[in-house]
């Protein structure tokens, strides 16, 4: 337990140290400098109000900790006395060696973190930040690179230095700068820090007492639109024109038509269009990418705004594509480029950053002047053409380097950045009065995303089976957040990320839709090789699988929005680990099944040609969604074939009836 008696027990160690982080394409390389480690002792315990402070003496440095417990709220605050010749701080604390670790912000491959060194550092996730110029002109020519490429398990999106103990505590270190958290020893943890420390522990009964009350440190979602429970959210971009190549014309709101009509003939629920290349289309080594200037394309998507109020009455809302940077070729470059508005290097030019083939500048949020302009970019461009909502995408790329308005260090500002921009995001909508019917969501994050971002999506994964980073990588990913305290997430269904020989197969397709039904929205991506990729409109086997469970996720609407207004006032995640609400052994080690909410398992397909799967059920009365068929607590075998994916409904849920009847049997 994270306690007084913990914290008064505390190992400290400090030295002196030195960075020499690389980006390339938001990915880090770490390597670290640190001078001889200065154990510190004891010297002095002195009682104060609620707590002790406590003063840590060696060598010639000297250090003091106040530490507080107010109403069962524990805080241990540094303050260092001479920090000119101490920047690396570690705090080695026991821990239960039976105890599981969770959150960190999200990880894809691993969900219980005890027995790991965790790094707290914001950066592009996938192996895509790493791809060469060489590899991308490989997969060009159909050839496969003889080595995959490395990867690094904890380099995420979304770093947060925020974790929760399967004895039902939390511990939440108020910090920005690079951290690891390490778990490694069964019988203690040591938590590194590169700037004093600020900790807040709580612990409580159950993990909904606790969801509460990290959630009342760092915030909570706020309730979805209405018209978001009405179908899914279907990607749509405009890569082929009656069948052609973009290269021989443009026809965006045709393409939406046709599309719209064929999802409505297949009975398919369609709530909103995700059209990412609104703003305009680049074709890059690495696929269809979106040109990033900020302001609908009148040539591809020609009479846009009029074409979103007809969609609009209907019932289908638009949604858009942004992000911190901006496109060189374009007229908002010139403007944010004459304004100085730009993010600068040492030498004052505009810092210009590479992304995946081409190079973007990006906005500096820290000059008041920028961030307004930027602001108002999303009001009036988005807002203000009847957008529903966008994907507010990036967030973790600013250079350590790099020179900023404010003067601020920009490596201590790196992790806040994804946060600052999720402000930008929700201050858009409130200015403009829409909070409540538009909203947007993102994928980097740190400690004050919580509370401004309305929604995460799992990022950028691959279109395959892969563990790492494929359709398995969504539970841990999502369920890592969910102990982090962020409440609502989702993925694109059939993933995003298409490089070497990998492509989207139809199987794939198919039981990531299913998966995803049991989510508290559904959007699919087209990704950024669509051509390659199978496709939702594809076939008609395809087209039913998606017409019967959009009809499913509309069918669960009553019971979606009760998680939601769970998550709204007590802070509990909407997707959840096993052992949320059962305290059993398998349970603390389960990441490939997940609660949806109290009263649903769900338990997908992750395994390429699987048409069954062990399943483990927690002690409990559960009901096959799909068969009907009753299962108490165990492991069983159970078959699986594509559209009925192994859900299982509590049946003591006061909401059983109307669950069940949201499948025609």
């Amino acid at each position: 337990m994270f306690n007084i008696e913990n914290v008064l027990g505390m190992e400290v160690n400090v030295a002196w140290g030195e960075n020499d982080f690389t980006m390339s394409r938001g990915s880090f390389k770490y390597k670290q400098r640190i001078g001889k480690k200065t154990k510190l002792q004891l010297a002095n315990k002195t009682a104060i109000e609620n707590g002790f402070e406590l003063e840590y003496t060696g060598g010639n440095k000297r250090c003091v900790f106040v530490v507080t417990e107010v109403d069962g709220k524990l805080r241990l605050e540094s303050k260092f006395a001479n920090t000119n010749d101490m920047n690396r701080y570690w705090l080695t604390f026991a821990a239960n060696p039976a105890e599981h670790i969770y959150g960190c912000g999200e990880t894809y491959s691993e969900f219980d973190l005890k027995g790991q060194n965790v790094r707290v550092w914001v950066a592009e996730h996938q192996n895509a930040a790493r791809i060469s110029k060489k590899i991308i002109k490989d997969t060009l020519r159909g050839k496969r690179p003889e080595k995959t490429l490395p990867f690094d398990k904890y380099e995420s999106y979304y770093a947060q230095p925020t974790f929760v103990s399967s004895d039902k505590y939390y511990v939440h270190c108020d910090i920005n700068a690079y951290s690891e958290f390490d778990f490694t020893k069964a019988d203690k943890m040591t938590l590194y820090f590169q700037e004093p420390p600020v900790i807040v522990s709580e612990s409580a009964e159950t993990f909904e007492e606790l969801s509460k009350k990290e959630t009342e440190l760092l915030g909570r979602q706020v309730a979805l639109p209405e018209w978001l429970y009405e179908g899914g959210i279907i990607a749509m971009q405009d890569w082929i024109v009656d069948g052609k190549d973009t290269k021989e014309g443009f026809d965006g709101c045709g393409n939406i038509d046709r599309k719209l009509a064929k999802l409505d003939e297949a009975g398919v629920k369609v709530n909103g269009v995700w059209c990412q290349d609104w703003c305009g289309c680049r074709c890059t080594g690495f696929g269809y990418q979106v040109m990033w200037n900020w302001r609908y394309d009148e040539k591809q998507y020609a009479n846009l705004p009029a074409k979103i109020k007809e969609w609009d009455a209907r019932g289908v809302k638009f949604l858009g594509y942004i992000n911190p940077f901006i496109a060189l070729e374009k007229d908002i470059y010139e403007e944010a480029k004459a304004k100085g508005y730009c993010v600068k290097d040492k030498e004052g030019n505009d810092y210009l950053v590479t992304i995946t083939t081409f190079p973007a500048a990006m906005v500096d949020f820290t000059n008041p002047e920028a961030y307004e302009w930027y602001k108002n970019l999303i009001k009036k461009n988005m807002i203000g053409i009847g957008m529903g909502g966008w994907m507010a995408d990036f967030g973790e790329y600013l250079p350590i380097d790099a020179v900023l308005y404010s003067g601020e260090d920009a490596a201590e500002l790196h992790n806040r950045w994804p946060a600052i921009w999720a402000k930008l995001n929700r201050e858009a909508i409130e200015e403009s009065g829409k909070l409540g019917e538009v909203f947007f969501f993102t994928r980097a994050g740190h400690t004050e995303t919580i509370k401004y971002s309305t929604m995460m999506w799992t990022g950028d994964q691959h279109v395959d089976w892969s563990v790492d980073d494929g359709m398995p990588s969504v539970i841990p990913a999502t369920l890592s957040l969910a102990m982090s305290g962020y409440g609502i997430t989702h993925s694109d269904v059939g993933g995003y990320t298409t490089i070497m020989n990998m492509t989207r197969s139809k199987e794939l397709l198919l039981r990531w839709t299913e998966m995803n039904a049991f989510s508290p929205i559904f959007r699919s991506h087209e990704g950024n090789q669509p051509s390659r990729d199978v496709q939702l409109c594809d076939d008609d086997e395809l087209l039913a699988q998606l017409a019967r469970f959009t009809q499913i996720h509309v069918g669960l609407t009553g019971y979606i929005k009760s998680l939601v207004q769970q998550q709204n006032d007590k802070g509990t995640p909407i997707m959840l680990p096993l052992f949320y609400y059962y305290n059993e052994d398998a349970a603390y080690t389960e990441k490939s099944e997940y609660l949806f909410g109290r009263d649903m398992l769900v338990a997908p397909i992750l395994k390429e040609k699987a048409t069954s799967r062990q399943v483990y059920l927690p002690r409990d009365r559960w009901i096959h969604l799909f068969t009907g068929q009753e299962y108490t607590g165990g492991k069983y075998t159970i078959d699986a074939p594509i559209g009925q994916p192994p859900v299982f409904v509590r049946a003591d849920s006061d909401m059983y009836d109307e669950i069940m009847a949201a499948v025609d049997r």
